[in-house]
């Protein structure tokens, strides 16, 4: 399995979940070799590391992805600003990131799994589901990530390639230290406190999502139980977009 931001949050729980549930080999992508190899040590399973950036094409293409069965499009950064104050600097890199990332990783992973098919789930966000001011960059990439999704379950049906998305809403994960003013917040109230308090405002169920429940659900979209299942956007969010 190809996992993508796999040094860290829903990546490396994933990681984790998927090596314990007896997976052979695991190639883990990451811009930061230093979290990665501290964290790939601890797995009991093959790791394969390429440290780099995901929106390099000659990553891609130097990237051996040898008997590759399933993949996990992951990597993404959090971000902030409104659009009348936005510089299309801080949109390009959000989109390159989230949307051009996304893209090449689903398109090496689909070339990889041609002959086999295999299964693929995307990280995309509740905020591409539901309008809220001030990330419209984010939210733009992650509802592009949804709908490449989709085209990509059509595209790779005949080859027996399924593909999914998840759209969490609230994780407590390092990606909202990315937004600066909440990375400020956390700073001054920590991190249990900020997650609590934004919580409240908006998500029915009260709390946010630990990064290993959204790994089990990944895992599950993943397996053969959803073996039936391609273009779906799974919504796990505690009723945020109700």
């Amino acid at each position: 399995c190809l996992i993508t931001g796999a040094a860290s949050g829903i990546g490396a729980a994933t990681a984790c979940l998927l090596a314990a549930q007896g997976a052979k080999k695991l190639i883990l992508v990451d811009f930061d070799e230093e979290k990665l190899a501290d964290f790939a040590f601890s797995l009991p399973c093959e790791r394969q590391l390429i440290v780099g950036d995901v929106t390099d094409e000659h990553l891609w293409h130097d990237a051996d992805l040898t008997g590759l069965t399933h993949a996990v499009v992951n990597a993404g950064i959090g971000a902030g600003g409104a659009i009348a104050d936005l510089p299309l600097a801080e949109w390009r890199r959000v989109l390159s990131i989230n949307l051009d990332g996304a893209f090449l990783t689903l398109q090496a992973a689909m070339r990889a799994m041609s002959s086999r098919g295999g299964a693929i789930v995307m990280t995309a966000s509740a905020a591409g589901l539901k309008a809220e001011p001030g990330i419209a960059a984010y939210a733009a990439s992650k509802a592009a990530v949804i709908q490449l999704a989709r085209v990509a379950a059509k595209e790779g049906a005949a080859a027996a390639i399924r593909v999914n998305s998840i759209a969490p809403g609230g994780v407590e994960t390092p990606i909202w230290r990315g937004i600066p003013a909440i990375a400020e917040m956390i700073e001054k109230e920590g991190e249990d406190a900020v997650f609590k308090s934004m919580a409240s405002i908006a998500t029915p169920l009260g709390r946010y999502a630990k990064p290993e429940e959204i790994a089990a659900q990944i895992a599950f979209l993943l397996s053969d139980s959803c073996g039936f299942v391609t273009g779906a956007c799974f919504v796990s969010d505690g009723g945020y977009t109700l």
